[in-house]
């Protein structure tokens, strides 16, 4: 006994209805079993050629992988555009599919519009390493590729966004109308995207100029860290405690801020001391000398000791060291002042900050008095009065 479907549903249904729904419940079967049928001829080749291209093209696989959605996407398309014509639809039904299809069309151009960017750029990105000590140049490239990327990816979204709005009647005309007035709705536009626009230009500044780069050492608004990641919007840079800052792009155009790496990955470093007058300066500079000579942490560029600044009470003294990168020299810094102070503990304990007393001897001659009748007690409170610290 044969089983049709058409005849099933025109004998359930109202006359009039009968016709339309009959038709457009074969055309969804029909267009359901072809978009199936993409789909698994999609993964059936997809199989077949990443099997074949395993071993010899490292960046044509890359790529498929990459592309493997998208590319799904193309073959339901091309099945819903050989299919369509090949149904009984209303002429309406066959608009809506065709103006669905259209924008999938588009949405699929810039997606894979971004698979490729993302693909190239990432491939041009795994060419440097920023694992090295010397790693300005990876820096400039990489921080580049990166911004880069982003602002293209928003580029694109947004000009898909719009291609696949225009498609539609109403959007039309709201765009026409908002670009030939400059009324208030455009204003209010304007100024709700206004920040979204400068961080987006504060990107493609900060690609060319590089007032910061990835893994530079900055501080910003009191908090010393690296730059971590430059998103499209945002950096994020890494505090030395492990907590990180999120800071707008454009704060990095528009506000001040310390970059010890602009240049170099090579940071000096300061360690300083308030020590006493005795203290023997010489024997201390050659003593930095001896123990950045025994630091693996030092890179023999810079070493230097001098008495900076002078006081009531005691002499600062700064000593300056280089290192390779800002931990390095983080660490070499806490290295010498430990190292420095256990020395002069051992070998000059007189040189650490003291407190002096100044003793004033008073017989009372002056006031005609004798030690019998009461100059020796004045003495005693004067010198309990003079004394003060030194």
């Amino acid at each position: 006994m044969d089983f049709d479907l058409s005849d099933t549903l025109t004998s359930a249904l109202p006359e009039q209805w009968a016709p339309h729904l009959t038709g457009g419940v074969s055309a969804l079967i029909v267009l359901s079993l072809a978009a199936c049928a993409a789909l698994l001829l999609h993964a059936l080749l997809y199989r077949v050629l990443l099997a074949r291209i395993e071993k010899r093209f490292g960046m044509t696989r890359s790529l498929l992988r990459r592309a493997r959605r998208p590319l799904s996407v193309a073959f339901v398309l091309a099945s819903l555009i050989f299919t369509v014509p090949r149904t009984n639809l209303d002429r309406q039904v066959e608009d809506v599919i065709e103006h669905a299809a259209l924008v999938l069309l588009i949405v699929l151009v810039g997606w894979l519009l971004i698979v490729l960017t993302n693909h190239f750029a990432d491939r041009s990105t795994r060419r440097f390493n920023l694992d090295v000590d010397d790693n300005l140049g990876a820096r400039k490239h990489v921080t580049q590729l990166r911004l880069l990327k982003r602002t293209t990816n928003i580029i694109i979204v947004l000009v898909t966004a719009g291609a696949a709005l225009l498609t539609f009647e109403g959007v039309q005309e709201y765009g026409v109308s908002l670009f030939a007035s400059a009324g208030a709705a455009g204003l209010v536009l304007g100024l709700a995207a206004r920040p979204v626009l400068t961080n987006l230009i504060a990107g493609i500044q900060i690609a060319i100029t590089q007032p910061i780069r990835l893994e530079d050492v900055v501080i910003v608004e009191g908090e010393w860290g690296w730059v971590e990641e430059i998103f499209a919007t945002f950096v994020v840079v890494r505090v030395w405690d492990r907590r990180r800052m999120v800071v707008p792009l454009s704060y990095f155009i528009e506000q001040p801020f310390q970059n010890w790496t602009r240049e170099s990955a090579q940071v000096i470093g300061a360690v300083t001391w308030n020590l006493d007058y005795t203290v023997p300066v010489q024997r201390m500079r050659d003593k930095l000398n001896e123990f950045l000579e025994e630091s693996s942490l030092w890179d023999h560029d810079v070493a230097n000791l001098q008495v900076v600044e002078t006081g009531e009470k005691s002499v600062k003294i700064r000593a300056l060291m280089t290192a390779r990168t800002s931990p390095r020299v983080w660490d070499l810094r806490c290295e010498v002042r430990e190292k420095m102070l256990e020395w002069l503990r051992d070998a000059y304990p007189q040189a650490l900050p003291r407190m002096r007393g100044e003793l004033e001897v008073d017989d009372g001659r002056r006031s005609g008095e004798t030690p019998s009748d009461g100059g020796q007690d004045r003495n005693k409170r004067r010198e309990r009065q003079s004394e003060r610290p030194s």
